[in-house]
């Protein structure tokens, strides 16, 4: 059970990040030091300087060669687990979005694990597990932000595809437009000109009427008249029905067995009108498709190129292979790190959790309340955090095999509160930095009761 003196060695972990956070949401809020300028200035410091120190320095701490791979394989697992249920949400559903994958992805599979999970845990199962918790901090720097980093950089680099497709598709679309009006005066020729109604598309449908209608059209001597036939048409197009069913009588005033040359002559001229255009609508589609597909591959192998370039600037991408290449080195051949670089690390890696805090409280102050995404939000939020996470993380450690203790660590350990770094990257790239500023606040406020209830739970 954790003792009085644990939850001390918690509390001292946890009140300075607070402390750091009230001190930047009064320097904006009622001291007025900051402006919304240099608070973005401070962010982009954390995310390009201070977090990538701070990854690389965790990630050169621990040695490769002896991790444990099933607590890996169950933290592993339980990611791809979700991130494959978010995308196809995303792809597959009609509310789905993108956008909300990665911030449900971010609520649901990163845990602050460097702040509170390494003291809490500690406390809670023993010394010996304060390397697992590291092992896990590492994993996310290297593979799991990583993939963060890149679903963002795929987002915005789609977002701007599409924004420039539109745009010379909406100017195509105007020059087609003006075209598909010139095709259509023909239709104001056959009616006499009828003004701006000329341009407008009439289906008209030619039928052959039955033999009783024919004959009864006979008796009575009834023959069509061209400019009623006119005059029909006219009334579609006047009116609100774009369709016209036409009967061909017999003409009883020719004296020849056919049809009125007078009517034949106008339907020839609709029918002929309407094949053509249902031809260059068939082919326009066709081609129209062909487009798109090879359109959609194009995209997609510039937003990938795109996501690459972006990727191979961003620091944290270097800091993690950097980290892990110095961890694979010096324990497998016992190489020190140099004390001049170790100390050119460290300056501001130590200052990354605390500049991060600090980034959280200025992104508070600027915004008209604390709880900045809503209560609804917050409270979905808090569902992703909190019983989403663990439920899924539980699963798959059942499923590769963890039981006893290890089962108890990887569950209680899903159930800690928001990761700051994620907050970092979605206020860097504008996507619900609201959402993840709640979850990270009341995250830290409520995880102790839960993740002390959790620990009780899984004990009895």
């Amino acid at each position: 059970m954790i003792s009085i003196e644990d939850l001390y060695g918690v509390l001292c972990a946890v009140v300075p990040l607070y402390v750091t956070m009230f001190l930047a949401y009064a320097s904006v809020k009622w001291w007025n030091i900051f402006t919304p300028e240099q608070c973005s200035g401070i962010n982009r410091f954390v995310a390009y300087f201070a977090v990538p120190l701070l990854s690389m320095e965790f990630i050169s701490r621990i040695n490769p060669y002896k991790m444990d791979l099933l607590f890996m394989a169950a933290d592993g697992v339980s990611k791809v687990l979700i991130l494959v249920v978010l995308l196809c949400w995303a792809n597959f559903s009609r509310r789905g979005s993108l956008e909300w994958a990665i911030t449900l992805f971010s609520l649901s599979t990163l845990p602050n694990t460097l702040v509170m999970g390494i003291p809490l845990l500690k406390s809670m199962y023993g010394d010996d597990k304060e390397g697992l918790m590291i092992q896990v901090v590492v994993l996310q720097c290297i593979i799991w932000y990583t993939l963060l980093l890149f679903l963002f950089e795929y987002r915005e680099a789609r977002l701007a595809m599409l924004k420039n497709f539109k745009g010379s598709s909406s100017s195509s679309s105007f020059s087609n437009s003006e075209r598909s009006k010139g095709s259509f005066k023909g239709v104001g020729e056959v009616l006499g000109s009828r003004g701006s109604n000329a341009d407008e598309v009439v289906n008209v449908i030619v039928s052959t009427p039955t033999s009783q209608e024919i004959t009864e059209n006979v008796n009575t001597k009834v023959a069509p008249d061209p400019q009623q036939f006119r005059s029909m048409v006219a009334a579609a197009v006047d009116g609100d029905d774009k369709e016209v069913h036409l009967f061909i009588w017999r003409c009883v005033c020719c004296t020849s067995q056919g049809f009125c040359e007078q009517s034949v002559q106008v339907l020839r001229k609709e029918e002929s009108m309407k094949r053509g255009v249902e031809s260059e609508k068939t082919e326009g589609i066709e081609n129209n498709t062909a487009a798109i597909s090879s359109l959609s591959s194009v995209m997609l192998l510039q937003i990938l190129k795109t996501v690459w370039l972006k990727l191979v600037r961003n620091p944290n991408s270097y800091a993690s292979l950097i980290g892990l290449s110095w961890a694979l080195v010096s324990c497998r051949y016992g190489i020190m790190k140099p004390q001049i670089v170790d100390n050119s690390v460290t300056i501001l890696s130590k200052a990354g959790l605390g500049m991060a805090m600090f980034s959280l409280g200025l992104f508070m102050a600027l915004q008209p309340r604390i709880i900045a995404c809503g209560n609804r939000m917050a409270i979905y939020g808090m569902l992703a955090r909190f019983l989403a996470g663990p439920a899924v993380m539980a699963v798959a450690s059942i499923g590769v095999g963890l039981r006893g203790t290890m089962l108890k660590l990887s569950i209680v350990q899903a159930a800690l509160p928001q990761g700051i770094v994620p907050f970092v990257f979605a206020r860097e790239y504008g996507l619900h930095p609201d959402v993840l500023s709640t979850a990270v606040i009341f995250g830290m406020i409520v995880s102790l009761p839960i993740t002390i209830l959790y620990y009780i739970f899984l004990g009895l």
